[in-house]
């Protein structure tokens, strides 16, 4: 973003997110950081009054499929890029995410599914859209690589180097063990979301214990060795057992994306992994694939950052639901969608209400509703100082 044309900014009247508390008062912004704040509130004509609304920090989220949905809203219905990327960005932007890690998986033995597909296009329209600044959130790239499928260092190639490629996660969607281990469980997704015949199901189960055998491990070492090398993040996914956590550990990983038991949270814990959890996970009030409950690890100690995962809003709903069942504190909460997610990535510029960080905000205004519930509304957000919402 063009700094040099951006006008300093002070927000007035503001309940203030901060890392430790919240204090209502005032903000204000230079050269696109943030460059104080206090309690009193300021009496420039042009502060923008916030009318009692929180100011938060802008959300990071470094685990979301929605990219993924806008390119094909239904199976085997691809949309065109640009449109997809734009509609993909303002839903981000309107959830108050204004940094995306947006994930694409590769890897994927059906050729007309996205992740069987070469992703060259959606990476080049990406870059024209960043190079013509028409994108309102700062967007990162995260490949979900399918061990078990025998395209996926293939279907990689695009990603080899590019500058956006921050994090690499290591999947196994494999029937019978991990988020599958419970067959009904896939069994309802894939014939639901999916479409397929129970005939299909089954083939398909057989199919990807042959894949995984011979796959999975090679696949494995070659993604863990282009971390090292490269130094990207890397992050093990649905680890449901201590072993899987001590061999994600081992090959460096440094954050568990949804673990589907407290056991397996624990040892991610024990060994210095970050728990990621789904934002829906914590609105729904469990997993949809029956495995362990995000509000249960907070409980314990053990959740370290939220994703929105397949739902935007979610990451702001789930805040809130944190909160209103007293299993965090607003800060707290805003911390697993801010600055854990910022840290985890090496994004040390941003994440917090903090002088001299970017200016990444988000005015959320919570409305309590008549059936008791209470859900936040995102009516402003900011990028580096600039308003994108």
């Amino acid at each position: 973003m063009n700094h040099s044309v951006s006008p300093p900014i002070v927000f007035k009247n503001a309940r203030l997110v901060l890392p430790d508390e919240v204090q209502t008062g005032s903000l204000s912004v230079e050269a696109g950081r943030i460059a104080g704040f206090g309690a009193s509130n300021s009496s420039l004509p042009q502060a923008i009054d916030l009318e009692g609304d929180y100011l938060m920090p802008g959300f990071i989220e470094v685990h979301t499929d929605n990219f993924e949905r806008h390119l094909m809203p239904r199976p085997k219905v691809q949309w065109a890029e640009m449109p997809a990327l734009l509609a993909h960005d303002a839903e981000i932007a309107a959830a108050g995410i204004t940094t995306v890690f947006d994930a694409l998986g590769v890897g994927d033995a059906d050729h007309e599914s996205l992740r069987g597909t070469a992703w060259d296009a959606v990476l080049q329209t990406l870059d024209a859209c960043t190079a013509e600044n028409v994108l309102r959130a700062d967007h990162h790239l995260h490949v979900r690589c399918e061990l078990p499928a025998h395209n996926t260092i293939d279907l990689f190639q695009p990603f080899h180097g590019h500058e956006r490629l921050s994090l690499i996660s290591l999947m196994d969607h494999t029937p019978g063990q991990r988020q599958w281990e419970n067959l009904e469980h896939a069994r309802i997704y894939y014939t639901g979301k999916k479409g397929w015949s129970q005939e299909k199901f089954e083939h398909q189960v057989a199919h990807a214990e042959r894949l995984q055998a011979q796959y999975a491990e090679p696949h494995r070492d070659y993604f863990v060795d282009y971390c090292r090398e490269h130094g990207i993040a890397l992050a093990s996914h649905d680890d449901t057992t201590v072993a899987h956590v001590e061999q994600a550990h081992a090959e460096g990983a440094s954050l568990s994306e949804f673990p589907t038991t407290m056991a397996a949270a624990r040892a991610a814990r024990e060994r210095g992994l970050l728990t990621v959890m789904g934002g829906p996970n914590v609105v729904r009030g469990g997993s949809h694939s029956g495995n362990v409950a995000a509000a249960d690890l907070a409980r314990h100690g053990l959740l370290d950052i939220l994703s929105s995962d397949y739902v935007p809003g979610s990451l702001l709903s789930a805040v809130l639901r944190l909160v209103a069942d007293e299993i965090l504190s607003l800060p707290e909460a805003v911390a697993i969608v801010s600055r854990n997610p910022a840290r985890a990535t090496g994004l040390h510029d941003r994440g917090a209400i903090e002088p001299g960080l970017r200016a990444d905000l988000v005015q959320v205004r919570v409305v309590d509703m008549p059936n008791g519930l209470r859900h936040g509304v995102v009516r402003a957000v900011w990028r580096e100082g600039m308003r994108v919402l």
